[in-house]
């Protein structure tokens, strides 16, 4: 019943907007053909060598993905460095504790008037803005959860390890980064959602080109299907992108799952 509830709400919904859409026939509540027929227009119509993209699609979404991963990655290798070396030592994490605490508590969107001030006069001063924007949100999850997970490694993997003789980087990469793979993981996924999101704020400030570009000329033009097709555009990208992520997690942490099966 489940199952068939999942299978028939989605083409229920859109029936029914789209009745609603052609039956108020309002220019901010299109339905969802005029919306499909307006990503077509603006993304999709391009030629076969472009892969069917068209200009606005190279021009604004790739540009938009390169930012939203350049900063996600980032932010990534940082948190991880710094989750390691934090979770390894709970004095340093008690040093650093109030500062952390505060920073994830500050929305990262308040502090793009700050980060523009900061990158005002340099080469790349937007793309500076924008990526500073993306890490600092994103970072936290990343962060928080591989501290956590490498405080959680079991106290008889490590010293068995070093009872056979291991290192401190071979403790590290083969009984402590495994064991907290499962948190880490966990952040990282958090944290591809909150780079989509990120990276369209930021773009909506001062930027030239971007998904979040095309969403606020959209809204300047009064352009309501153009709106709803760069939302649309965006719910797409978001779970292709967590979609890839789950299945890319799935067969590198395949191990855990059959080790949790045989507990």
């Amino acid at each position: 019943m489940r199952r068939l509830l999942k299978l028939w709400l989605v083409p229920v919904v859109l029936v029914v907007w789209e009745l609603l859409g052609r039956l108020l026939d309002d220019g901010d509540f299109p339905p969802p053909t005029t919306i499909v027929t307006s990503m077509y227009e603006m993304w999709f119509s391009g030629p076969v060598s472009h892969g069917f993209l068209t200009e606005d699609a190279i021009g604004n979404v790739l540009p938009s993905l390169a930012r939203m991963f350049s900063g996600w990655i980032l932010a990534s290798l940082l948190g991880l460095l710094l989750g390691v070396a934090l979770g390894r030592s709970r004095v340093a994490t008690d040093y650093v504790d109030a500062l952390f605490e505060f920073g994830r508590a500050v929305p990262p969107p308040l502090l793009l008037p700050l980060f523009v001030v900061l990158f005002a006069g340099t080469k790349y001063a937007t793309l500076s803005m924008q990526l500073a924007t993306i890490v600092f949100g994103v970072i936290w999850p990343v962060l928080l959860n591989t501290i956590e997970g490498v405080r959680a490694v079991d106290r008889t993997y490590t010293e068995t390890a070093t009872v056979f003789g291991l290192s401190k980087a071979q403790r590290l990469r083969v009984v402590v980064l495994p064991a907290a793979s499962p948190k880490i993981f966990a952040g990282l996924r958090l944290s591809l959602s909150l780079a989509l999101i990120l990276m369209v704020i930021s773009e909506l400030f001062g930027s030239t080109d971007g998904i979040g570009y095309q969403l606020l000329q959209a809204q300047r033009s009064f352009d309501g299907a153009g709106v709803w097709a760069t939302i649309a555009l965006l719910g797409i990208l978001g779970y292709l992108v967590n979609s890839l992520f789950v299945l890319a997690e799935r067969r590198l942490l395949v191990w855990h799952r059959q080790a949790n099966r045989n507990v």
